[in-house]
């Protein structure tokens, strides 16, 4: 008896040029414009999280062995608190923004009207291939547009449960996925979208902007680089200790845009805060942390032997104050510090995103902010004192896509602040309202009467005209009176 081979349908061009033509005439139906649409698909977003938490932190788990906690705080319910946050203010964002007019348009009202985009395109990363596939497409759909996204494939169990409860749970006819790699991906890129949203690394990231330019779309691009830590010596070591542990390994082993990439601090200040990065270490994960079920692994064997290739090169090999073991077969890695890493090691000029972690030393703290501003802007930084003129100089120094003051990675819970990088950690920003307003057109309207139409701005040009309409622009009324009474006289 023969076997029969299931057809495996192709995903090239042409089926994704058909897709976005359905997409696109769903969008024009305007059925997402209203409330009702939107409220409801948030809704379904957050019963999907609750209903299949469990399936999630599965999948996370079997791409990343990334722990529960991680998953569930870090992934499912920061995608929640996004979700509530969205349902609960969707009226007011929707709203039209009435805004003040001039002397010049005088009589008239105006207001600021948020319009969907159309159909756009969220590319996610395999780091937090939950959240980062699904919080971009809660401020898509609050904003009323169609939707693909396109999960990494990078987190293949991600990427199938994704795929699964996005069409049980929401509008297949404007919100789709499409799983695969590097030939599904450029097939979405050949497509006119209405905006596309990346989070990535930069390679990628060019290559999805060159794709945009050929039709002038719009990207949100969400890179990384090498996020610093600056450590003055006016600082609660334990404490600090304790939220650089949290805010590197703590974070999926590394494997974080944000996560701190390294530290900078002085000669004085290093030794000490090697010994309490230690103490803070065994006590979260154990005297042999490789074997620590609280941290994720490698995602696969080309970052393992990219991260092995950093700790080995020569200049490096010998700076390892902690850690440093390794298991191949389990892809781990042990939390590693270094110390007094030369500054043109490859481990300080390439994104480290991983669990290693080179403390690079400096003569005075101030001299950490030359240091970062050498490089290229990172998406975060960070700085630890009590010092309240440091801290001045720092945010006025230091050009990062966020700041914070004292702690690590936790403004990413702020819904109040963007989150988004400049230059090449990104552009454009989303969390929050910021999310709605990435994927809306901000449309200026302008209402008038069909009274107090003035001849003054018709022609004949006259010097009286002149006079008058130099005044109306200025906005002075003193000025438009002159104007006025000189008009009359001729």
């Amino acid at each position: 008896m023969g076997s029969v081979e299931k057809e495996t349908k192709v995903f090239d061009s042409e089926a994704a040029s058909s897709m976005v033509k359905e997409l696109r005439g769903e969008f024009l139906s305007g059925k997402t414009r209203s409330y009702e649409w939107r409220v409801t698909q948030l809704k379904n977003i957050l019963k999907m999280s609750e209903d299949r938490e469990q399936d999630i932190v599965k999948a996370l788990h079997s791409d990343l062995t990334k722990p529960e906690l991680e998953s569930s705080i870090y992934e499912i319910s920061m995608l929640k608190n996004a979700c509530t946050l969205a349902i609960k203010k969707l009226k007011q964002w929707m709203k039209p923004e009435k805004v003040k007019t001039s002397l010049t348009s005088f009589p008239s009202s105006a207001e600021i009207v948020s319009e969907p985009l159309g159909v756009v395109l969220v590319i996610s990363p395999w780091n937090y291939p939950f959240l980062l596939s699904i919080d971009p497409v809660v401020g898509a759909i609050a904003a009323g547009n169609a939707v693909v996204l396109k999960p990494s494939e990078v987190a293949p169990a991600t990427s199938s449960l994704l795929a699964k409860l996005v069409g049980e749970y929401l509008d297949n006819t404007l919100i789709r996925v499409v799983e695969g790699a590097v030939a599904e991906t450029s097939a979405l890129l050949e497509q006119k979208w209405d905006k596309i949203c990346y989070t990535g690394n930069g390679r990628v990231g060019r290559i999805v902007m060159a794709a945009a330019a050929k039709h002038l779309t719009p990207v949100l691009l969400e890179l990384g680089g090498k996020c610093p830590a600056v450590v003055d010596s006016i600082i609660n070591l334990k404490v600090a200790a304790r939220r650089i542990v949290a805010g590197k390994w703590g974070c999926n082993s590394g494997q974080t845009c944000v996560a701190v990439d390294y530290i900078l601090t002085t000669k004085d200040v290093a030794l000490k805060l090697v010994d309490a990065l230690k103490h803070e270490l065994e006590g979260f994960y154990g005297k042999n942390q490789l074997e620590s079920k609280d941290l994720s692994r490698i995602v696969n064997l080309n970052h393992f032997d990219r991260l092995t290739k950093l700790l080995d090169e020569d200049k490096v090999s010998g700076k390892i104050v902690h850690g440093g073991e390794r298991d191949k077969a389990n892809l781990k890695i042990a939390p590693t510090i270094l110390l007094d890493v030369p500054q043109d090691s490859l481990i300080m000029n390439e994104e480290i995103f991983g669990p290693l972690l080179p403390i690079f030393t400096v003569e005075k703290v101030e001299s950490s902010f030359d240091v970062i501003n050498s490089g290229t802007k990172p998406l975060a930084a960070y700085l630890f004192t009590d010092n309240k003129k440091l801290k001045e100089q720092f945010v006025m120094a230091v050009s990062a896509g966020g700041l914070v003051i004292n702690d690590t990675v936790i403004h990413l819970a702020v819904d109040t602040l963007p989150f988004g990088g400049v230059q090449e950690s990104g552009m454009g920003a989303y969390h929050g309202k910021f999310s709605f307003d990435a994927f809306s057109h901000k449309k200026g309207v302008l209402y008038r009467s069909f009274a107090g139409d003035a001849p003054v701005r018709y022609p004949p040009y006259t010097k009286g005209k002149l006079a008058f309409m130099k005044a109306l622009m200025s906005g002075s009324i003193l000025g438009v009176i002159c104007a006025l009474i000189g008009l009359s006289k001729n």
